[in-house]
């Protein structure tokens, strides 16, 4: 159902993902949406910065009067875009090498939707890329190239835990909405199908194309949940907070090279396996999606990295009974689809 990817594109991917982590260690302010810019009043020079701001619109902040600290950030600011321009043609040309190696590309407007929440600090602030999106990263990450038949969506999902963000992250908020409205692509708000409940959907009417903003859901409530980093409201789901957990660095590809939090693949297929088993019977095709995706995500983690199943499965069902039951069902679906490989998926112990 996969392809092995070239030991040279497996090469080159390990490449990009390293000089993208490297490039965002060592952010500075060249990163900054915007540019230093000077006016004389009345024979005195003066310096403001220039920002580029959600909308498309931009804003003057006064700096001072120039001088020679002044002059200086500007000096550096003007140096660090141009490392930065030397490491987005790095990142371009990695990408271009990659596509003609036969890597998983996404879609240009999923792509640049994606690029546009991790340039915001999304991914940052502890965010992670769900959904059919972050099976295509997870290919490339592992090295194959999936059935394309199990590829093909313009829903961007993404996935937060307000209650188990990690200490060492970004604790800067991200104005979700104004993001996407920045992007200026179309989007409006998906309305709930409660008027009175705040939409979690942006979509661009007349197109598939879609972003989907999702939480662990707590409680029996299906209300959306507000996550104040977000400025937005997210949809609840069922055992999303083990997901989340634990996510692994990955590089959508598609226009430039964009640095995503995904899940790890075994809690990835693990997870596809039960929500399978929690869809409504009108939702049957997108069952025997997440079905086809676990299996392939199993069939390369069970012959390279046979260790990670055993794990992710006790770390489900170690959270009590009730997810026990739920992965017995998904396992029992698995036995019907592919009975080889449901009797290697058990506990290491």
């Amino acid at each position: 159902m996969f392809q092995r990817l070239p030991l040279e594109t497996q090469t080159l991917y390990a490449e990009l993902l390293e000089h993208l982590l490297g490039v965002q260690a060592t952010r500075s302010i060249g990163l900054l949406p915007g540019t230093f810019t000077r006016k004389v009043v009345k024979g005195e020079r003066y310096v403001y910065y220039q920002a580029s701001l959600p909308g498309g619109k931009t804003r003057q902040f006064y700096l001072g009067r120039s001088s020679t600290t002044l002059d200086r950030l500007a000096q550096r600011f003007e140096q660090d875009r141009a490392t930065l321009a030397e490491d987005k043609g790095r990142t371009r040309r990695l990408v271009a090498q990659l596509r003609a190696g036969g890597a998983t590309i996404a879609d240009a407007p999923s792509a640049r939707v994606i690029a546009g929440l991790t340039e915001a600090g999304l991914f940052d602030a502890g965010s992670v890329l769900v959904g059919t999106h972050a099976f295509a990263v997870l290919g490339n990450l592992l090295g194959v190239r999936w059935a394309t038949g199990s590829l093909r969506t313009q829903d961007v999902d993404v996935g937060a835990d307000e209650r188990d963000i990690d200490v060492a992250v970004s604790d800067e908020p991200v104005d979700v909405p104004a993001v996407i409205e920045s992007l200026e692509m179309g989007f409006l708000p998906v309305p709930s199908l409660d008027p009175k409940n705040p939409a979690t959907s942006f979509k661009v009417r007349g197109q598939a194309l879609r972003v989907d903003l999702l939480c662990p859901k707590r409680g029996t409530s299906d209300a959306p949940v507000f996550i104040p980093r977000w400025n937005a409201a997210a949809h609840p789901l069922e055992f999303l907070e083990y997901l989340l957990r634990g996510p692994e660095k990955g590089v959508l590809l598609g226009g430039d090279g964009t640095l995503v939090n995904v899940p790890s693949p075994a809690r990835f297929a693990l997870h596809k396996l039960v929500v399978s088993q929690r869809r409504p019977a009108a939702f049957a095709a997108k069952a025997r999606k997440d079905i086809a995706q676990a299996i392939e995500v199993l069939e390369v983690l069970l012959t390279d990295r046979p260790g990670d199943v055993p794990v992710a499965l006790e770390a489900f069902e170690g959270q009590g009974a009730r997810h026990k039951k739920a992965m017995s069902k998904a396992l029992a679906a698995l036995k019907k689809a592919r009975p080889d490989i449901a009797k290697q998926v058990k506990p290491g112990r």
